[in-house]
C-alpha cells in the first residue's frame, strides 16, 4: 500500500552545512501571490515572525540554495497521528475524567477540578506523544521537487511518494 503525502511549498531561508532551513509559504486569501511568504513586517505577532517560528530543517542532498522554492511532503498518516495526539488525546482524557468524577462524586466543583487536572495530564501526554513521533522521524518533511515559478502556495494530497 502506497502512502499518501500532503504537499506544501516552502522557501529555503538559510543553509547551515548539509542542512537547509525552510519556511512554509504563507497562503493568501486570493492564493495567487508568488511572494506571499515574504508578506508582513517583522514584529511580534506578524506574519513574518510566525513564519520564522515555523522554520524546519531538511537535509540538503539536492543542493538547494537560499531563496529557492521547493515542494515538500509529509506522510498523511503521520499528520493524522500528530493531530490526534495534539487535539483528541487531551480532550478525551479531560472528558473521560470529568464523566468518572461526576459519576463518582456528583459534585460540579469536584468534576471541574478533576477536568482541569486531567486536561493538564492530557496535554503532558500529548507533549510526550509529539516528542515520540518527532524522535522516530515520522513528522519529518521530505523533499519532493523544486517548485516551478507558476506553482502557487497551496497544499495538496498526492498518492505515493515520488
Amino acid at each position: 500500500m502506497q502512502s499518501s503525502l500532503v504537499e506544501g511549498i516552502a522557501r529555503v531561508v538559510a543553509i547551515d552545512g548539509r542542512v537547509a532551513w525552510l519556511e512554509p509559504e504563507q497562503t493568501t486569501s486570493c492564493g495567487g501571490c508568488a511572494s506571499s511568504g515574504l508578506c508582513g513586517a517583522k514584529g511580534i505577532g506578524t506574519t513574518a515572525s510566525r513564519l520564522e517560528m515555523r522554520r524546519f530543517p531538511l537535509t540538503n542532498e539536492p543542493g538547494l540554495i537560499i531563496g529557492e522554492r521547493v515542494v515538500v511532503g509529509v506522510d498523511e498518516r503521520a499528520l493524522l497521528k500528530a493531530s490526534g495526539t495534539a487535539y483528541a488525546l487531551p480532550l478525551v482524557v479531560m472528558l473521560g475524567a470529568g464523566l468518572v468524577a461526576q459519576w463518582l462524586a456528583g459534585s460540579d466543583a469536584i468534576t471541574m477540578a478533576t477536568m482541569v487536572i486531567a486536561l493538564g495530564v492530557g496535554l503532558a501526554g500529548a507533549r510526550w506523544g509529539a516528542l515520540s513521533l518527532g524522535a522516530r522521524g515520522q513528522l519529518a518533511p521530505r523533499f519532493i521537487r523544486r517548485a516551478s515559478t507558476d506553482e502557487f502556495c497551496r497544499t495538496e494530497l498526492t498518492k505515493g511518494a515520488r
